[in-house]
């Protein structure tokens, strides 16, 4: 099931991007006609008064953040960070605060198109193709999904997890959050987490990319890549101000298309 929530006042305009009709321009299309033709329209990038920001809108990205390149992520007291690979790159950074973690990942965009729209649409085909449920609703950060993803179990049995995704089209990059935890099973306890993904600061870099082409990331030239299940030796501190005390290879991941 794929749900949505929205205000009367914007039922005229559509949304959801990316799927445009192949039929050429002869007008207005019959009513029974027009209700059975899911016309989509690509809008540009809205306003981000409160973020996420572009390198170019930020006068120091670096204060208060940790540099990753094409992302600097902002560093809160008690978090860890890890990254996450795609192969040889490094391609998103995982938040993780107490029991609820944000996964953020940026893609190279249109200039002049918003890609979300679309982003979202074929999330929430895949999930509900996986026999999952989605809903899509307008959240503190705009419109989101919120899924329930089918996962296997330890014990072999099928399970949920629920997860919220986010996103924001900016210039020329699209910022997508994946929220999970409890900031995804009470969303109402998610106000850090969508602060993180307010704060964190694009990089997209002047080279030509194509549309959806990940941003690849670095480490900071200080850190250590520590292990899954190691811990840090605590005798060497961290450089990160805000409580970032490790930075982790996770698992390995791909673009939710």
């Amino acid at each position: 099931m794929f749900g949505r929530r929205r205000k009367r006042s914007e039922d005229a305009v559509e949304q959801l991007d990316g799927v445009t009709s192949d039929r050429p321009d002869e007008g207005a299309l019959p009513e029974e006609e027009a209700e059975g033709t899911a016309q989509r329209v690509r809008l540009e990038p809205g306003p981000r008064p409160d973020g996420p920001w572009d390198v170019t809108e930020v006068a120091d990205p670096g204060e208060g953040r940790v540099d990753l390149g094409g992302l600097h992520v902002p560093g809160v007291e008690g978090m860890e960070l890890r990254v996450e690979v795609a192969g040889d790159a490094i391609v998103a950074a995982t938040v993780v605060l107490r029991d609820s973690a944000v996964q953020l990942q940026a893609f190279a965009a249109p200039k002049r198109e918003g890609i979300w729209g679309e982003v979202r649409a074929e999330i929430a085909s895949g999930i509900t193709q996986q026999g999952g449920v989605v809903d899509e609703v307008e959240g503190p950060l705009g419109w989101e999904l919120r899924a329930q993803v089918p996962v296997a179990l330890p014990d072999g049995t099928q399970g949920v997890q629920l997860v919220r995704f986010v996103g924001c089209d900016g210039p020329r990059w699209f910022l997508r959050g994946v929220i999970s935890g409890q900031g995804a099973v009470q969303p109402q306890t998610a106000g850090l987490l969508e602060q993180i993904f307010r704060d964190t600061v694009v990089v997209r870099g002047a080279g030509p990319m194509a549309p959806r082409d990940p941003i690849v990331l670095k480490l900071p030239d200080d850190a250590q890549m520590v292990a899954e299940g190691m811990q840090p030796d605590a005798s060497e501190g961290s450089r990160f101000a805000g409580g970032v005390e490790r930075l982790e290879r996770g698992p390995e991941i791909s673009e939710v298309r």
